[in-house]
């Protein structure tokens, strides 16, 4: 069983280390910490955007991104968008991914949240089963655009 908490400053280099071991992030992610943790910093004074990380004993197994957003759509809905979800190598496929998003969906509704959110990279096709199960559904084109 996972343990979930909030991140530490001090879990940030673990958290960057997810975030690069991943067909995606080996290319886009770096290994100075001082962006991450300025990053950590803002969401931490911004509230309602936090880090979590799931333990087993001392090693951080695992990390999401919840971010608690506030609207008018859908009856003024307020929403949980999810980022940056990842599992250890080593735990993918034993679990622990289905309670990381227990876990978010149990924040989310504390927070009053109606509707949970996410987005996944294309080539994710993994992922994308993963998320089927668990009962979300693709209902959206996403989009992007880089700003230098």
């Amino acid at each position: 069983m996972t343990d979930w908490r909030e991140a530490t400053a001090a879990d940030v280099p673990a958290v960057v280390a997810m975030l690069a071991d991943d067909m995606l992030g080996a290319a886009r992610e770096g290994a100075e910490l001082a962006p991450y943790l300025a990053a950590f910093d803002e969401m931490e004074r911004q509230g309602n955007n936090a880090l979590i990380v799931g333990t087993r004993g001392e090693r951080i197994v695992a990390t999401y991104q919840i971010t608690i957003l506030h609207g008018l759509a859908m009856r003024a809905a307020r929403r949980a968008q999810i980022e940056a979800v990842r599992v250890v190598a080593d735990l993918r496929s034993h679990g622990v991914g289905a309670e990381l998003m227990a876990d978010a969906e149990a924040r989310a509704r504390a927070a009053g949240c109606r509707l949970m959110q996410l987005t996944t990279n294309k080539a994710r096709t993994r992922a994308h089963a993963f998320y089927d199960r668990l009962g979300f559904t693709p209902s959206h084109i996403g989009y992007k655009r880089e700003l230098d």
